[in-house]
């Protein structure tokens, strides 16, 4: 859409089970923005940790989200654009993400703990274990407005919450 700006980072957020990569995969094939999975960011130790059925702690993630906020640096400073999938559960965690930008926006995947129990259940090949939903929605602080956030539901199928995300940012079908 015409003087609308994209910004040059997606960050699709919400507690494990929620649906993050799937969606933010989808957004990406929509928009042609590259997807990136925030696991993939963790350093062996947290991976090796929640496997173990342990909650990472604010100094386990740290490094983690750092990772996460470089590679958007990188991408924004070189006029590209990124969707990444990442759990984002703290204001703190969120500040840490943006450092200051306003090129970047959240969209929060919000659904029912019960729902998302569900869905956990049924996932298989996943180093997160269901049991820790429980300490996700814990640690959760839903985004506030002045966030630069989008939240959708997750009751709807993921073709719905990416139209509904797209409407929201004004991008139309596909942006570069």
């Amino acid at each position: 859409m015409a003087g609308v700006e994209a910004p040059c980072a997606l960050i699709v957020m919400g507690v494990s089970g929620s649906g993050k990569s799937t969606v933010a995969n989808a957004l990406g094939e929509r928009l042609g923005w590259r997807f990136e999975d925030g696991d993939s960011f963790h350093p062996a130790s947290n991976v090796e940790k929640m496997q173990a059925g342990h909650p990472l702690t604010d100094e386990d993630r740290w490094p983690w989200l750092n990772a996460i906020a470089d590679e958007i640096e990188r991408v924004c400073k070189h006029g590209e654009h990124v969707i990444i999938a990442c759990s984002a559960l703290k204001h703190i965690y969120r500040d840490v993400l943006l450092r200051g930008r306003d090129d970047v926006r959240f969209v929060f995947l919000r659904g029912t703990k019960e729902l998302i129990a569900e869905r956990l259940a049924r996932r298989k090949g996943h180093f997160m274990p269901p049991e820790l939903l429980t300490s996700q929605f814990n640690t959760l602080e839903p985004p506030e407005a002045g966030e630069h956030v989008i939240t959708v539901s997750i009751d709807e199928s993921v073709e719905a919450i990416v139209d509904g995300v797209v409407r929201q940012l004004k991008l139309g079908g596909a942006q570069r």
